[in-house]
């Protein structure tokens, strides 16, 4: 049985790290800039209303 919960403890912190570095990935290297716009589109990001409707038009 503990060497189950030792494999699983395993998996479990390697999905952590990989999900932790795509996230940098995504947003701090800006490779996918269609992130971004996603973001805003869903209220995510702290900008006015303006910015959120440019978004929405398609702009």
């Amino acid at each position: 049985m503990k060497l189950v919960e030792r494999l699983l403890f395993k998996m479990i912190l390697i999905q952590l790290i990989f999900l932790l570095l795509t996230q940098v990935f995504f947003h701090q290297f800006n490779s996918f800039p269609e992130l971004q716009q996603i973001a805003q589109y869903e209220g995510v990001s702290e900008d006015d209303l303006a910015e959120f409707l440019e978004t929405f038009s398609g702009k």
